[in-house]
């Protein structure tokens, strides 16, 4: 079991680097005077999902639920 304790710390390392990575290359979410324009509704707007953006917030939602998964697993008494 102390290597299963070992191997799941280190892979909760790495996911706290790589959530603080992403989450720190994505741009703000301020909406500025490009909403009372109608900036959301442009092509831009409309495919943000297939955007650069798009796949760091579709990679934030991965690594921060592997953040959760692996935080609780790591906390249940089972390796003492």
């Amino acid at each position: 079991m102390a290597i299963l304790e070992i191997v799941l710390k280190i892979l909760f390392v790495i996911d706290c680097i790589v959530l603080v990575a992403i989450v720190l290359l994505q741009e703000g979410k301020e909406a500025g005077l490009g909403s009372l324009a109608g900036a959301s509704s442009s092509f831009w707007g409309q495919n943000k999902g297939r955007s650069m953006e798009g796949a760091l917030v579709k990679i934030t939602r991965i690594a921060a639920i592997v953040f959760v998964l692996l935080a609780v697993a790591l906390n249940l008494k089972v390796f003492n």
